[in-house]
């Protein structure tokens, strides 16, 4: 086949290239388009090609060999690609080597090579090249010249006029050839760039190079950053033991390292290691001895021999297993929770019986201030066990369950093993307080690092990262606190037994104010010899009207405030006043904050006594009606959420459909307006379904609500009454209430039995499954 001439076009100048070049050989060299370098000469052949070359049109083809040790190459041993070089300059030395300055014109390819007689000379074509563009070429542009910047600031051999010269090409491809020729790679990598014909996969490819130049760049940094660093550090370390083992020398004293390693022996063959633990103890420990005492290494596996050692890993304290006085010691610290207690004392029992410790995690639910965290350590000391209690609340790092692997700097157990070793036994009662409020982020999930610290079936064998050794967890009482579960995953929730704290009656209240809060505020005020106290009526006006809450922690807040009432007066007269009774609390604690809400108000049409939960506890709500000439639509106020309000909608559907007199006509001249008080609290859910069907019905029908009734239950279009959530509060703010008889779903009544025989002895329950049947029971006439 016959190759012709072609023209290379440039800036300045066109240049003719013959289809035949002289060829000159280059070892561990490849030469771009544009790029102008120096070449050392020093082969005949090759001499001879440059010196063809000058004489006639001082065009030459240069190809990069294959193996750099080639003496004389062949068509094999040169890569298939090339570049057409204009001679600029040629010196010669006294050793017949030429020095010559190139430039680079253009990619070929060596279609055919030719031996003659003086060097070698190729058959060449012009490579066709795609220019390219559109937004990924100035995408990847930009990217290059970013990386460009930072590749020339790290690498020392390039001066900082090369990114000048660089950054200020216009055209893409010149650019690319200019930042392969910088770019300190290996022959085989620059041939690749040269060989690629699409601009789009060079500058890629380009990108990725530098990328990965980068780093290597960065990594060489920071090595001779530590090392002139460490070089320093060894010296100043070197000098100084040469000093102090110089002193110790002349004052007599022997190596503590020796000593160091024996103590640590002996306290491996003390201690009550398993045997794992054990082999892992001796293994690190003859590590230990084998390095240099002032090494950072050193103080890392001290630090990790001391925990290993510290830890209990049979050490356990003895259980009290009596269970009369177990009870009678939870009957001292707390006041109801009977549930609770007897959950304790069925396990003590079976303890007692089988001699087997069995995997039981509680979960203690209720509002806040029911005594949940108090009751944990109540639990351990009727049990004669050490008390240790974690907060949960914030954690978001599953590293503060399972503890950081040694290889960080400062890394430390987690707080389950940090925690058993401050016990000093290995069945402590573990109180996780506010698992309910733990996050999850990038470093991972602590609610999943949990599942195997509270599975029975796994804990047997908990591994922390920073210990490596299994420890045995199965005879940890653990006992966990929450206020809700929704925010607890399920499968935690699974390995969990749930008991629920609903929160305390009035009269629960005023008992646990006579028997604990005010005997402890008055020893903290120092007033305990006030002798007059509190009269049982001035505790229930503070409950009704200082407080709204399921526990007893703003109660004691305002005990404490009337307390330091009284140590001030004995302070500045030096005796007290008489009883606090119901007349003068408003003395001490002002105007009452809160209206005690009832619902013993006489019947009415349209109210209903709805009830709600919040995580504070129970709450009732009135729901009003009233009928008004307007436009046919429902009117809802008081803050209603969207699942309240389709709730509403959904009561209506069913009332309008009850109540066959009011035809269509009378619904286009009146609008329902629908309001449950206390705007300014949000409200949502649909548990006040059947609470608010029953008083559209009443104002429909015009028949009284009976008095003293309190419902919940979600309700559908054909009246069917669906089961709800959070009875237990709900049962008790009814009661507080002074509600009689409570109306619930009858699919509630497996929680309804769970009820505290006192609400449950308070409280007549009525069991639904359809609002004929609440009707029935809530208006005074037939609805």
């Amino acid at each position: 086949m016959a190759y012709s001439e072609f023209v290379i076009q440039r800036d300045d100048d066109d240049h003719v290239v013959p289809a035949h070049l002289p060829l000159l050989p280059l070892r561990d060299v490849v030469v771009f388009p544009y790029m102008v370098t120096p070449l050392l000469v020093g082969r005949a052949g090759s001499v001879a090609a440059v010196e063809a070359a000058v004489e006639a049109d001082k065009l030459l083809c240069v190809a990069a060999q294959k193996e750099a040790d080639t003496e004389d190459p062949g068509h094999d041993d040169l890569f298939p690609v090339g570049t057409v070089i204009k001679v600029l300059q040629v010196i010669r030395t006294p050793d017949e080597t030429l020095k010559i300055l190139v430039e680079g014109l253009a990619r070929v390819n060596m279609e055919e090579l030719e031996e003659g007689d003086d060097y070698l000379s190729a058959t060449v074509s012009p490579m066709v090249e795609e220019s390219e563009q559109g937004p990924r070429i100035e995408a990847l542009t930009r990217s290059i010249k970013d990386r460009f910047k930072d590749y020339v600031r790290l690498n020392k051999r390039l001066p900082d006029e090369v990114l000048l010269s660089v950054l200020n090409l216009d055209e893409i491809d010149r650019m690319a050839d200019s930042i392969s020729a910088y770019i300190l790679g290996k022959t085989s990598l620059k041939q690749e760039l040269l060989e690629e014909p699409s601009l789009q996969k060079r500058l890629s490819r380009i990108n990725q190079i530098l990328a990965d130049e980068l780093e290597i760049l960065e990594i060489e940094q920071r090595i001779d950053t530590e090392v002139q660093s460490q070089v320093h550090k060894n010296q100043r370390e070197f000098y100084l033991n040469e000093q102090l083992r110089a002193i110790r020398k002349e004052l007599g004293y022997h190596s503590d390292d020796d000593n160091e390693v024996e103590e640590y022996v002996q306290r491996i063959e003390d201690s009550d290691l398993t045997k794992e633990a054990r082999e892992t103890a001796q293994r690190e420990m003859a590590r230990l001895a084998r390095m240099p005492g002032m090494s950072p290494e050193a103080t890392v596996v001290r630090n990790y021999l001391d925990t290993l050692l510290e830890l209990p890993w049979k050490k356990r304290s003895r259980d009290r297993i009596d269970t009369l006085k177990v009870r009678e010691r939870l009957d001292d610290d707390h006041h109801g929770l009977e549930k609770v207690k007897d959950r304790i004392i069925e396990f003590l029992a079976v303890y007692k019986l089988t001699k087997k410790m069995q995997g039981t995690i509680l979960c203690l639910v209720g509002p806040p201030g029911v005594g949940k965290t108090s009751l944990g350590r109540s639990i351990a000391e009727s049990l004669n066990r050490k008390f240790v209690r974690i907060s949960l609340g914030g954690v978001r790092d599953e590293a503060e369950i399972r503890g950081h692997r040694r290889t960080y700097i400062g890394s430390k157990p987690g707080r389950i093993i940090e925690s058993l070793r401050k016990a000093g036994t290995k069945n402590p009662v573990f109180l996780l307080d506010e698992i309910d409020k733990m996050g999850a982020d990038y470093r991972g999930d602590p609610a999943a690092a949990l599942l195997e610290v509270l599975d029975p079936e796994q804990n047997s064998h908990f591994s922390d990262h920073y210990l490596e050794v299994d420890f045995d967890l199965s005879q940890v009482l653990f006992v966990t606190t929450a206020n809700s579960l929704h925010s607890i995953p399920p499968a935690l929730e699974d390995r969990m037994e749930i008991i629920r704290l609903p929160g305390y009656l009035e009269h629960e209240k005023i008992a646990i104010a006579e028997r604990f809060l005010v005997p402890r505020q008055c020893e903290r005020n120092g007033i305990k010899d006030w002798e007059s106290g509190f009269r049982r009526g001035a505790l229930q006006t503070i409950v009704d009207g200082y407080t709204r809450e399921a526990g007893v922690r703003n109660l004691e807040r305002e005990i404490g405030s009337i307390c330091r009432k009284m140590a001030k007066y004995r302070a500045e007269r030096d005796k007290y006043p008489g009883w606090v009774s119901a007349r003068n609390v408003a003395g001490y604690l002002g105007v009452p904050r809160y209206k005690r809400q009832e619902v013993d108000r006489e019947s009415e049409v349209g109210v209903v006594v709805g009830l709600a939960w919040t995580e504070a506890g129970g709450e009732i709500l009135e729901i009003e009606t009233a009928a008004m000439s307007g436009s046919s639509k429902l009117v809802l106020t008081g803050n209603l959420k969207d699942v309240m309000k389709e709730s509403a909608e959904t009561a209506l559907s069913y009332a309008r459909g009850r109540c066959k007199d009011k035809d269509g006509a009378w619904f286009k001249e009146h609008q329902i307006h629908v309001h449950v008080p206390e705007g300014a609290i949000p409200k949502d859910g649909p548990s006040a379904g059947i609470a608010m069907a029953t008083a559209m019905v009443s104002l429909l029908t015009g028949v009284r609500v009976r008095k003293y009734v309190a419902m919940t239950g979600e309700v559908t279009l054909r009246g069917k009454v669906l089961p709800i959530g959070g009875l237990p509060e709900k049962a008790v703010a009814a009661v507080r209430a002074g509600a009689k008889h409570l109306i619930i779903p009858r699919d509630n009544e497996k929680e309804f039995r769970e009820l505290s025989p006192v609400v449950r002895k308070r409280l007549t329950v009525h069991l639904v499954e359809t609002m004929d049947a609440v009707l029935e029971l809530a208006l005074e006439g037939e609805a």
